[in-house]
């Protein structure tokens, strides 16, 4: 069985459309973009006739520009998080060193916000805010140490 050229190409933009709704944020929208670039080729394909070639040019033009007007979309630096937002960690986090925290669900980077200190791993922690992709933390009774130093 041979596959039309439009076909395929409808096939793998659908796809990379239900693998941006599958994976949470990581991808920042980009599958969704070359899945949209993949439809419009597949859409050309449909009404006119064009080499292969011309096909991959108009996807990487295509999802470029898609790419390029995605980026307003995803929020930029850093977010602030709810007020007094709480994580499990995952990992120990040794002074000055990252660590692993759950939060939401998911496993993320985590740093603690005093640098001199760690946090032993299934210690509740609270999320301050994030950095990139790396949430700073401090433990629950950081405050109580703080005071007692």
């Amino acid at each position: 069985m041979i596959v039309s050229p439009s076909l395929a190409w409808f096939a793998i933009g659908i796809l990379l459309i239900i693998l941006e709704l599958l994976v949470p944020l990581p991808t920042m929208l980009i599958a969704a973009a070359i899945g949209f670039g993949a439809l419009i080729v597949s859409g050309i394909l449909i009404l006119f006739p064009i080499p292969t070639f011309l096909g991959f040019i108009i996807w990487g033009l295509t999802s470029a520009f898609f790419i390029w007007y995605s980026r307003r979309f995803v929020p930029k630096g850093n977010w602030k998080i709810k007020d007094a937002d709480e994580g499990v960690l995952l990992t120990e986090i040794l002074p000055g060193e990252p660590g692993r925290v759950k939060y939401e669900g998911n496993s993320w980077k985590a740093r603690c916000e005093d640098p001199k200190i760690s946090i032993p791993a299934l210690e509740n922690v609270y999320i301050l805010r994030k950095q990139g992709t790396t949430l700073i933390v401090v433990p629950k009774d950081w405050l109580d140490q703080k005071h007692d130093s």
